[in-house]
């Protein structure tokens, strides 16, 4: 089973603020000595099920992400394409370099160093046998579902002692996996947008 792993890397900083070029933005920002985004694909790089990685990056990055990567000597194949001026055209020309022979295709933010190896396996065991799989994670800043009874009908209130805080929101991380036969549509609705 061939699984390839896109990894969005073009974008600028901009909610951080640090929209310049270079180290000022967070994928290139040092973690433990190396930029955030080695620290990513290393991830990728332990995972036995990936067969390969490709990293969607701005053009005037890759060839110093290249020569970063080789100089890490990976043991499975890690390419790089063209990014885009947003995170889907980035998905996008990512997904349009992959090959036919792609059975599943992971979707995982590249300033997102921090994912478990074991629950990439495990993901991607569970998208191979349904088809599609989505890490769920349990928020850690207290998101909660508030339900108000009858605060769907217009001019109702209710009393505190009726409002009810159901169990903490599951936030999703960025890794998605779909089987690779859904690339042709998956390119289609982030052309067209429908």
């Amino acid at each position: 089973m061939k699984v390839s792993v896109i990894l969005p890397a073009a974008g600028l900083g901009t909610r951080m603020g640090r929209e310049k070029s270079g180290t000022s933005r967070k994928q290139f920002m040092l973690l433990d000595g190396a930029p955030i985004l080695l620290h990513t694909i290393r991830k990728f790089l332990h995972c036995s099920s990936v067969s390969e990685i490709v990293v969607a990056l701005r053009q005037e990055d890759l060839d110093w992400a290249r020569g970063l990567v080789h100089q890490d000597h990976p043991n499975k194949p890690v390419r790089f394409v063209e990014g885009g001026d947003s995170r889907q055209q980035s998905v996008e020309n990512a997904l349009a370099a992959l090959t036919a022979e792609t059975d599943l295709v992971a979707v995982h933010d590249a300033v997102r160093p921090f994912i478990d190896s074991e629950l990439v396996e495990k993901v991607i065991a569970e998208a191979a046998k349904s088809g599609a799989a989505i890490v769920g994670i349990v928020p850690i800043d207290g998101n909660k579902l508030i339900l108000i009874p009858g605060a769907m009908h217009s001019g109702t209130s209710a009393a505190v002692s009726d409002i009810s805080i159901a169990n903490a929101l599951r936030q999703t991380s960025a890794a998605l996996l779909n089987r690779g036969q859904t690339i042709p549509r998956l390119q289609e609705i982030l052309s067209t947008g429908t």
